[in-house]
């Protein structure tokens, strides 16, 4: 990846791989524009025993995210598995060591989006991309959903909202991401790296 390439990074905690393969669909929606690419970066999970130690660098899948991934990305798309209608617990735990790029104003009109799976169809989906918007806003980004001329959007039975990418992964969460879920994972990284191009390029302008 060239340092002077801008990225969208897509930043996800994943238990049983279902927003994992989200985060690839929505990766490969965001390198179908050029002149942009995709960073997946993923958090360790937490602990209530204080001793217990993540490795520094997961044994499989995308490396652990730190604040220079989100202090120079040019968009971010953020996913979780819903925990009772709310992110998982790792994903609020990275985003309130966030307090230093709010601050300086890091993330201020950048793009962003969210994604989430639950097991049932209707197990929180909405509320928990509710739940990754608010630090988003607060963070002064451009929240981009999903818009409804995306015929998926009205033709899928299991997820998809005008809020974000989702997926219903069964009780054992073992459904794989069907077609109408990856056509609209496809479609928010599309529209997340055309917005990020275009709001990159008035940031170069402005300090140009």
């Amino acid at each position: 990846m060239s340092d002077s390439t801008p990225f969208v990074l897509i930043l996800y905690y994943s238990r049983s791989g279902a927003t994992a393969d989200m985060a690839r669909q929505i990766a490969a929606g965001v390198e179908s524009m050029p002149g942009i690419e995709a960073r997946l970066r993923t958090v360790p999970p937490v602990s209530t025993t204080c001793e217990a130690v993540a490795p520094e660098i997961p044994e499989e899948g995308a490396v652990y995210a730190d604040l220079d991934d989100l202090r120079h990305c040019s968009a971010l798309a953020l996913g979780s598995p819903t925990r009772f209608g709310n992110m998982a617990a790792p994903l609020k735990y990275f985003l309130d060591t966030t307090s230093s790029l709010w601050m300086n104003g890091a993330l201020i009109d950048k793009p962003a989006c969210a994604f989430t799976s639950t097991s049932s169809l209707h197990g929180g989906q909405e509320s928990t991309l509710l739940t990754m918007l608010i630090p988003l806003l607060h963070h002064g980004m451009v929240y981009a959903g999903i818009p409804y001329n995306e015929t998926a959007l009205l033709n899928t039975k299991t997820g998809g909202t005008p809020y974000g990418a989702s997926h219903v992964a069964g009780s054992r969460s073992d459904r794989s991401v069907d077609e109408h879920e990856r056509a609209l994972c496809l479609a928010q990284g599309k529209r997340l790296a055309k917005l990020a191009l275009a709001l990159h390029a008035m940031r170069q302008e402005e300090s140009a």
